[in-house]
């Protein structure tokens, strides 16, 4: 699996986005985030991704300035109750955990993640204790993430050993009791 189809499952995860709508109001424009109906400055999110939806599509671009959005050659201008929508961002040692799985890890904890409703972008906590091991020979250990959404809570331990035989374990347990658990060898 390389980084492009990686990318794309993060793309396709539910609630990796906030939603809302802007506004011009005395000069600056506001973002209001549909889902905890809150206000915020648009100049907040300067030059990260962003996408407007005109002409019944989602059109993805760089919000270059306040009220513009740079999307392939043209520059476009937001205009007042334009939907729009920003990428969320993962947690840091989430992110850095999952660029150091191999691909066939990577991609069982998402599809069983998933499959439990939750996105990787419902990530409160991750502790991720690979990224404090220096031995390069020998890794053993276990990460902790806790997922939130909205309806549920799932706890996940990531048990594994690198060492002569690579082993990746997960541990699913959500607040209704229901406990999964997968296990990827490679020898």
């Amino acid at each position: 699996m390389n980084r492009q189809q990686r990318l794309k499952l993060y793309e396709t995860q539910l609630r990796a986005y906030t939603e809302g709508t802007v506004e011009q109001i005395n000069d600056q424009w506001i973002f209001f985030d549909e889902e905890i109906e809150e206000a915020a400055m648009l100049d907040e999110y300067l030059q990260q991704e962003i996408e407007i939806f005109r002409l019944n599509r989602w059109r993805k671009g760089i919000l270059i300035d306040s009220g513009k959005v740079h999307i392939g050659k043209e520059t476009i201008y937001l205009r007042d109750h334009d939907l729009i929508r920003i990428r969320k961002n993962l947690i840091y040692s989430l992110e850095r955990l999952l660029d150091g799985m191999n691909d066939d890890a990577f991609f069982q904890f998402i599809t069983t993640l998933n499959s439990l409703n939750f996105s990787l972008y419902d990530c409160l906590y991750c502790y991720n204790h690979l990224s404090f091991l220096t031995d390069n020979n020998k890794k053993d250990g276990v990460n902790f993430m806790v997922f939130d959404n909205q309806e549920e809570i799932c706890n996940v331990q990531h048990h594994f050993c690198y060492f002569e035989k690579v082993n990746d374990r997960f541990e699913f347990t959500l607040n209704t009791g229901k406990r999964l658990i997968i296990e990827k060898l490679i020898s």
